[in-house]
């Protein structure tokens, strides 16, 4: 692909501002024109805080004056509306949770905080993170900036769309089935979905708590390394945080690639694979081969069950979660999203607890089978070109079966693993929409996809391309 404009990168962002090349001040000013140019046409905001940003970065380069070096001072971002601060509301794109006031934040936004980056607004998102499409009934859908007449991806919709369109420079979503990277790959972005138990989801709103992942959204493997080693590691106020070591963000890209072998799945493990999300997937295992990776295919096993395992566990839990509000307050719900949580109530409680006995030996016997000769997986992030808008609504006969089985088919099972994966983009189709792949590794072995992605993102001319502003 031929790029006309490129979009600044979170890491070169940092690079100019420690040299004094840019302020805080003059980059968040550039991101406030931005949003105000994009937001007619993407919907990316539920609420847009360019005072604040303003104050924060003019307090950043104050402190960046007298010698403050930390990693993200001043830099730009915005996150999914689901995430606490302490005294300020946040909506979770619902109707129910418009007066909530936080008591605390988020471990993830004060782990930023604490990094030096500034907030510009919050992000639009699924309705309690509910939809892998970016629908939104309260605050309108999300649309993608490489053509609004399509989904951005869900639930992170306003995070894939903000981060594509230049208006941050990164930005936080969750993944329960796909959630970061379904945005990232439709949003042509790298999303982050890091290992079960790598990142707290303290203050983060919960869609169920088994699989629920926190992680970036970014333009280059490189801001997804800075953001995750930003945000990881033990959290006391969430007892499922491993107490691993973090490498800091140039720790998380450095791995050799010379050796990596990096396996290709036999046949069409998730159902047939659009043409040219085939060959871009065949494209992208040669520049791989041309790092010095090894290419080999393997046999998966097969995820039609770890798939259903996963939506029983979601559904269960979200019933859990939702149960008490779906009894008082259901007309506050969008159609596909009551329905979709109500399904929980009618799951076994045996299902439910047989799902989650499984998981570990599952994840053992997958493990065993694949990663013993490959040490990362190249597979689909979905297997169908982008979809519209009209196409996924809700109103369109079979759309909530479309929206969620046909989209989340190849990503849902790696929630259910717990296992780390990396959205990639690939370039854009002959229709001019994002082509993309997943990395999936062994737990905690971000470091492998990172530096993967930093290695791919290095010999390509298509990362970072800039969607043109639609008329």
């Amino acid at each position: 692909m031929t790029r006309p404009n490129r979009l600044q990168s979170l890491h070169e962002l940092m690079a100019e501002m420690e040299a004094g090349h840019i302020s805080s001040l003059e980059a968040t000013e550039d991101m406030l024109q931005r949003m105000e140019a994009w937001q007619p046409h993407i919907n990316a905001f539920i609420r847009m805080d360019g005072e604040a940003a303003i104050k924060a970065a003019k307090a950043a380069d104050t402190a960046r004056a007298k010698g403050d070096k930390r990693p993200l001072l001043g830099a730009p971002l915005a996150h999914k509306d689901m995430f606490m601060r302490v005294g300020e509301r946040s909506s979770g794109g619902s109707a129910l949770l418009g007066d909530l006031v936080g008591e605390d934040t988020a471990t993830v936004v004060a782990r930023l905080n604490a990094a030096g980056a500034i907030e510009t607004g919050r992000l639009n998102m699924s309705e309690f993170a509910a939809g892998p499409t970016g629908h939104n009934a309260h605050y309108g859908h999300a649309r993608n900036p490489w053509n609004p007449d399509h989904i951005t991806g869900g639930s992170s919709s306003g995070s894939g769309a903000s981060v594509a369109a230049g208006v941050v420079y990164g930005a936080l979503g969750s993944d329960t089935g796909g959630s970061i990277r379904l945005p990232a790959i439709m949003c042509g972005l790298f999303g982050l979905k890091p290992t079960y138990g790598a990142v707290s989801r303290y203050g983060a709103m919960p869609r169920a708590w088994s699989l629920d992942t926190v992680g970036p959204l970014t333009r280059s493997a490189t801001d997804a390394a800075m953001m995750y080693s930003a945000i990881a590691g033990h959290d006391p106020k969430d007892p499922t945080t491993s107490r691993r070591e973090i490498p800091d963000w140039q720790g998380l890209i450095d791995k050799p690639l010379k050796g990596l072998r990096i396996a290709h799945a036999m046949g069409k493990p998730f159902g047939p694979v659009d043409p040219e999300t085939h060959e871009a997937h065949m494209a992208a295992l040669k520049v791989f081969e041309g790092l010095g990776c090894e290419f080999l295919e393997v046999t998966l096993p097969d995820c039609a069950p770890l798939y259903s395992a996963a939506d029983a566990i979601s559904k269960s839990e979200a019933a859990t979660l939702h149960g008490r509000w779906m009894r008082e307050r259901p007309d506050d719900y969008a159609t596909h999203v009551y329905s979709r949580t109500e399904a929980g109530f009618a799951i076994p409680a045996t299902v439910y607890l047989e799902a989650q006995a499984a998981r570990g030996q599952v994840l053992r016997d997958f493990c065993d089978q694949v990663f013993a000769k490959a040490d990362a997986l190249l597979l689909p992030s979905i297997t169908m070109p982008v979809p519209s808008i009209a196409e996924t609504d809700e109103g369109q006969p079979g759309a909530i079966q479309t929206m969620v089985a046909g989209i989340t088919r190849a990503t849902r099972p790696f929630n259910y693993l717990g296992l780390p994966g990396l959205a990639t983009p690939l370039g854009v189709s002959t229709k001019g929409l994002p082509l993309s792949c997943q990395l999936i590794s062994r737990p905690f072995q971000e470091r492998t996809l990172l530096s993967l992605g930093h290695g791919y993102e290095q010999a390509v001319d298509h990362i970072g391309a800039a969607p043109p502003l639609p008329n």
